[in-house]
């Protein structure tokens, strides 16, 4: 995977990094913490700017986070509250549940958004609960894009400074991003075990 994303930047320039930030969104296996890295490599070399370099990553990364968002405008409140009845054990929701979440991310869905685009495993999913809650679009392109262009700078300028040695900002980023999978892993886990069906009256 490491020598098709060093080709494709080769390649394809500004449009390879924004195309494999869209799918490091869809597809999280394909990492942000090398593509945008060497991205910056490839700016601290001349091949490119260091402002295209971030501007291609930012686009093609909120693209993802905008399919998320199309997706969880598709479910929506009324079928996520349908599948939680249904489900809730695998959902570790009941439907009442559903709308307390809901309350929940809308007083506070503009730090939810930026926060959640600058951690690893949560960069996606983030974009699911805002499409649900029918956040305006404006609001979910305003603070989805703060966020992702801070996270593209960063990576993007480490990989600059670290010229050669950009491979050490995914090695740096891989235990966190594992810890987080575990994390989530391991709530998920504990709400289906202690999940339990509400009482009927």
């Amino acid at each position: 995977m490491f020598d098709w994303i060093v080709s494709l930047i080769d390649k394809t320039g500004y449009v390879g990094i924004a195309l494999l930030m869209l799918l490091e969104n869809v597809f999280p296996p394909i990492p942000s913490e090398v593509i945008m890295p060497l991205a910056g490599f490839s700016a601290a070399k001349g091949t490119l700017s260091f402002a295209g370099v971030v501007a291609s990553g930012t686009v093609g990364s909120l693209a993802g986070a905008y399919f998320w968002f199309l997706i969880g405008r598709w479910i929506g409140p009324k079928r996520l509250k349908r599948f939680a009845g249904r489900h809730g054990r695998w959902l570790t929701l009941h439907p009442d549940e559903v709308e307390q979440a809901r309350a929940f991310f809308a007083r506070h869905q503009a730090v939810a958004l930026f926060l959640g685009r600058l951690i690893p495993a949560i960069r996606s999913l983030i974009s699911v609960p805002a499409g649900v809650n029918c956040m305006p679009i404006p609001t979910f392109l305003l603070w989805s894009s703060l966020g992702t262009a801070l996270w593209t700078l960063l990576l993007a300028g480490a990989g600059y400074l670290l010229e050669s040695q950009y491979e050490r900002v995914s090695e740096w980023l891989n235990p966190v991003s594992n810890a987080v999978f575990a994390g989530l892993a391991f709530w998920y886990v504990y709400r289906v075990i202690r999940f339990k069906a509400p009482e009927e009256s």
